[in-house]
């Protein structure tokens, strides 16, 4: 099993918020693409008035700050993290809500009745899932007919490629499980309809720490703890131009119904 979905290696990845909000804030200070990849994930969503949402990894719950009109839209929000710690960031970024519950779910495992919701949101996570056929089957039976289903995830040639190529270093257990390229075809074995979107952003890194400290928040890259911080440090300033440091970055989303 790969390391990004063996459960007790997630787990461990997700038991604080730490390393996800490292990983959130470098997108945060350094995306060219300034409209930002929650803000346009969130603009292809179609959330109509009285829906029930269902959201699967919610994380810290950041991508809902600011968004108190959408959730005013929705009979019901359940946001959700296998994660306890996930929920409790993800309950005090949000706050309380009459229509927000917050919980825990595994997916392969979803607690509510056929064709409970309108709509279901799994962003950057069924990559994790060690059964993710089992995982979208249930997220089919959850999800009322006519309803969409949103996952948002990375593609193969992105940040995590670029920067093991430049620093030399194998990506450990290079997790492919559910990428751009293969979403569609995963995801057409449980659903009729599917659509693929693909945002454009790269990184341009102005202070070289922050990118180590992404770097030594990714399990993808445990292989540079052999590596002295300075040295790593040296090879990512010698590829930088003008003091930046840019980074292709890949990311996009599917829409099954």
């Amino acid at each position: 099993m790969d390391q990004l979905n063996d459960r007790s290696v997630v787990e461990q990845q997700y038991a604080t918020a730490t390393n996800l909000q490292t990983r959130i804030s470098i997108h945060d200070k350094y995306s060219t693409n300034k409209m930002g990849f929650g803000n346009w994930i969130f603009s292809n969503y179609k959330i109509d008035p009285g829906m029930r949402v269902l959201e699967l990894g919610c994380g810290t719950g950041d991508m809902w700050k600011n968004k108190e009109d959408l959730i005013r839209l929705c009979s019901r929000l359940i946001l959700s993290d296998f994660s306890k710690a996930m929920i409790a960031a993800a309950k005090s970024n949000i706050g309380e809500h009459e229509n927000v519950e917050y919980k825990a779910i595994d997916i392969q495992e979803i607690s509510y009745k056929n064709e409970t919701f309108d709509v279901v949101i799994a962003n950057m996570m069924l990559y994790h899932v060690p059964d993710l056929a089992k995982g979208l089957a249930e997220v089919r039976r959850v999800l009322k007919k006519g309803g969409f289903f949103y996952c948002a995830t990375y593609g193969e040639h992105g940040m995590v490629e670029y920067l093991s190529k430049i620093l030399s270093v194998p990506e450990n257990d290079t997790n492919k499980n559910f990428t751009l390229q293969n979403g569609s075809e995963i995801l057409h074995k449980t659903f009729s309809n599917v659509q693929k979107l693909e945002y454009t952003d790269s990184l341009s890194v102005t202070n070289i720490d922050d990118m180590i400290e992404y770097l030594y928040s990714l399990s993808s890259m445990t292989s540079i703890t052999g590596i002295p911080k300075q040295a790593i440090k040296d090879i990512l300033i010698a590829h930088s131009a003008n003091g930046i440091l840019n980074v292709p970055k890949e990311y996009g989303m599917f829409i099954a119904s």
